[in-house]
């Protein structure tokens, strides 16, 4: 006999996201996965000056708010063929390595942690252990009994109060939860430590951006002017403050987050098995030679594809090609013109929402016809995973050697076999890994960049295609970057010097999709499949894998009509609330 389960909303995520998962003999037999908001920015873009969409459109999220700039800024210059020099690039790449550093170990600890960590079960914990198990795996310097002993008391406090504050509602004594109290005990207090060190880590973007979230840019180049002698420029000792924070990030990273990581794992390797994929693809990022030179060996992150997880190869992909990538809204509330089964390519991509999504309160989705507000993006018909496990396994199968490093390490600590890297914890593991990567990478872009300026070269814009006047009658152009999410791509027309279409694929929009007109299901819907489940009251197993994806379904927005009213508000209807 089998059952529906209702998780809504799923939180610990960014937006709105439903799961409806039918349940037999304890197993996940079939999944649905539902966005319940709509951003349409790209209507709201049309019509605008392209060298301003960067503004707009970062506000389609409020984590990732400089990808998104970046990646408009890179549509507009590939459309009209503008360079950028070195040390924009340096700059782009420094802002977009602290987004990975600080992104990754905020989801961690803050969103996908408590899905592992029981933290009342720390309140059991010897310090003692705790102190031995935590040096024993790192060299972090807070690792002494007595902190450990002080952090637990403060815990009990929380509980006795009968008011957990930020651990209310959590998985404690679940079954499925495996880590013994100590293990439990240093996580919860890493926990507490990434929240102070994380608002430390935006303090890059707002050096070289002037603010955090939503961080300045600009098509050409960057905003901030390198004048090492002026107290309102790019000086020295801003310039020294960068540093001194990617090193405290990269240490943070080195010798806490990945440590954890690996501990934890050891403890959940029966989730090397479990919600794994077979499609994966990534864009490259990370340029070393100027954006626009497409020989993957300048790009710190290679692109490609790779299918039926089959790391022998590395596909190639081109995504001007216009039967390259396709979008499907059959199971979307959006319509196209035409044939509602067509799948169109960005550049000539539609935004048309279809408001007949049902109104709150409802028992089920009707899944056998639209139930997303998420279009249904395909790279040459097929599903695709995009995001930290993807351009890791590209980099890996593409023999770049940092990556094979750390990874062949990894496995061997594990003892798992490669095929653990196709699943839930996989997906985990790869985040911590191409981060600490990534943070390496980043002292590098900013010792490139000291060594240009101390060469001579300050210029961090090229202007000479500022003026429309200069632009050719239509150009379209693609951005494309490795969001820490994943592959994320915005397409640009521009007619008359103004903006005629726009459209963003972003990651979530490949990996939380509907099912498409051939019935293939998307990342999140498939990785469900065949999951276990202890308890269906408390479905942690759900959450577990859609987590490790790190959802970003974009910030919450209503649906009004012309006069103001609304039109959709999604509330708490939830069976489980997670």
């Amino acid at each position: 006999m089998s059952e529906r389960i209702v998780v809504d909303p799923i939180t610990r995520i960014e937006g709105h996201l439903r799961a409806e998962v039918e349940i037999s003999d304890g197993t996940i037999k079939e999944a649905f996965l539902s966005s319940t908001m709509v951003r349409g920015l790209e209507n709201i873009v049309k019509g605008r000056n392209p060298k301003d969409i960067w503004a707009f459109v970062q506000r389609t999220c409020g984590v990732c708010t400089s990808t998104h700039a970046a990646t408009s800024v890179r549509a507009v210059e590939d459309a009209l063929g503008i360079k950028v020099p070195p040390n924009a690039e340096m700059i782009r790449n420094i802002m977009q390595g602290a987004l990975y550093m600080h992104d990754h170990v905020v989801h961690f600890y803050h969103l996908h942690a408590f899905d592992w960590v029981d933290v009342v079960s720390g309140l059991s914990a010897d310090p003692v252990k705790t102190s031995q198990l935590a040096q024993s795996i790192s060299n972090w310097p807070k690792s002494s009994p007595g902190y450990f002993s002080d952090l637990q008391k403060r815990l009990k406090k929380f509980v006795e109060s009968g008011q957990l504050g930020i651990f209310a509602n959590g998985y404690w004594g679940h079954p499925a939860m495996k880590l013994p109290p100590e293990a439990n005990l240093m996580a919860t207090a890493h926990y507490l430590e990434a929240l102070e060190w994380q608002k430390e880590m935006v303090k890059v973007h707002a050096i070289f951006g002037g603010k955090n979230p939503h961080p300045n840019y600009l098509v050409g180049g960057v905003t901030c002017a390198i004048n090492l002698d002026d107290a309102s420029g790019l000086n020295a000792e801003r310039l020294a403050m960068v540093e001194k924070l990617i090193i405290q990030g990269k240490e943070f990273i080195e010798q806490v987050y990945v440590p954890d990581i690996l501990a934890i794992a050891g403890f959940y390797k029966d989730w090397g098995a479990i919600g794994g994929f077979h499609n994966f693809m990534a864009f490259g990022d990370f340029p070393t030679q100027g954006y626009s030179n497409t020989n993957p060996d300048t790009f710190k992150f290679p692109p490609g594809v790779i299918l039926n997880q089959d790391l022998t190869k590395v596909h190639n992909l081109d995504l001007r090609d216009l039967k390259t990538v396709e979008e499907y809204v059959n199971h979307s509330w959006y319509d196209y013109s035409g044939d509602g089964n067509a799948g169109l390519h960005p550049w000539v991509g539609e935004t048309k929402i279809n408001y007949s999504g049902p109104k709150p309160p409802y028992t089920h989705l009707e899944v056998d016809k639209k139930y997303s507000y998420i279009k249904t993006p395909r790279w040459k018909g097929l599903p695709m995973e995009v995001g930290p496990l993807a351009r890791v396994l590209v980099a890996y199968a593409s023999g770049r050697e940092e990556f094979k490093e750390i990874v062949d390490s990894t496995l061997s600590k594990l003892q798992v076999p490669a095929a653990a890297l196709f699943s839930t914890l996989g997906r985990t593991a790869a985040r911590a890994l191409e981060c600490q990567v990534v943070a390496g990478w980043t002292l590098e872009f900013y010792h490139t960049l000291v060594a240009n300026i101390k060469n001579g070269d300050t210029r961090t814009a090229n202007m000479e295609k500022w003026d429309p006047a200069t632009w050719p009658k239509e150009a379209k152009g693609v951005g494309m970057s490795e969001a820490p999410r994943g592959a994320l791509s915005h397409w640009i027309v521009i007619k008359d010097g103004i903006t005629a279409n726009y459209q963003q694929v972003v990651p979530s929009t490949w990996n939380a999709s509907p099912r498409d007109p051939k019935g293939q299901r998307s990342p999140y819907e498939s990785t469900l499949l065949n999951t276990p489940v202890a308890d269906p009251e408390l479905p942690l197993e759900i959450i577990r894998t859609i987590h490790s994806f790190d959802p970003c379904i974009a910030c919450a927005v209503h649906l009004y009509d012309e006069n103001g009213n609304i039109i959709n508000e999604v509330n708490d209807i939830s069976i489980c609330t997670i």
